[in-house]
């Protein structure tokens, strides 16, 4: 392959990121078996109707919830899915947790969460049988998330990775640059024992690294407990 066809390649993979996060932010089928709704105080209630059961090893208490949330980003809804069917990142187009870890997952867990910014968070994350299995997926995330690092002049993109440590979890997140350079966001992945996890935030006013930072942490602590 030529570099000039690879260059068109990557390009049209990124041209379904738009398509792809629009899967996302409809995700509301046969495969979503619970949903949140958020008050304007933050406090999410589940809908009676489609209560979500927590997997074992890994549930919808294990993501990312309201009051996890810095001030000014102000969620209005999630959407939680339990297949592992939900897109993985902007980066990712279509894949899935589903499709990356190819159905071995003891359990899976995602939100997309709407903020009243025009802002969104998404999460999904699995649990896997063998603390083997979640390493290779670790890295296979860590591989997909630095793929979009080099990109052509002008296009967005992934910054350099920052580590981070909890108790019981490690994260690797990267900021997101628009074509101009300035901040727009970023995304995380996340490990703890045999859960791992990729989490990604875009929209004011998150778009900081710092904010970035601060969303990663509250998840890998999410993940962890």
């Amino acid at each position: 392959m030529t570099e000039n066809q690879a260059v068109q390649q990557k390009s049209v993979r990124r041209n379904r990121i738009a398509a792809a996060a629009c899967f996302a932010a409809a995700l509301i089928t046969a495969s979503v078996v619970g949903t949140q709704a958020a008050t304007a105080d933050g406090a999410a209630h589940s809908a009676p109707h489609r209560t979500a059961v927590a997997a074992p090893g890994l549930g919808s208490a294990h993501l990312v919830q309201s009051e996890d949330f810095q001030k000014g980003m102000n969620p209005v809804g999630a959407t939680i899915e339990l297949t592992g069917r939900q897109g993985l990142s902007a980066c990712s187009g279509e894949e899935t947790m589903h499709d990356l870890t190819k159905d071995k997952a003891t359990a899976y867990a995602s939100v997309h969460w709407t903020l009243d910014t025009k802002g969104m968070l998404i999460e999904s994350a699995a649990n896997a049988p063998t603390g083997t299995a979640a390493a290779t997926w670790e890295q296979q995330l860590v591989a997909l998330v630095e793929g979009c690092q080099d990109e052509p002049a002008g296009h967005w993109y992934y910054g350099a990775a920052h580590s981070l440590t909890v108790t019981g979890g490690t994260a690797r997140w990267y900021p997101a640059y628009n074509g101009d350079g300035t901040a727009a966001g970023g995304v995380a992945v996340l490990r703890s024992g045999t859960r791992v996890a990729i989490v990604e935030l875009t929209g004011q006013p998150g778009s900081t690294p710092a904010a970035v930072e601060g969303i990663t942490t509250a998840a890998l602590n999410r993940l962890s407990s």
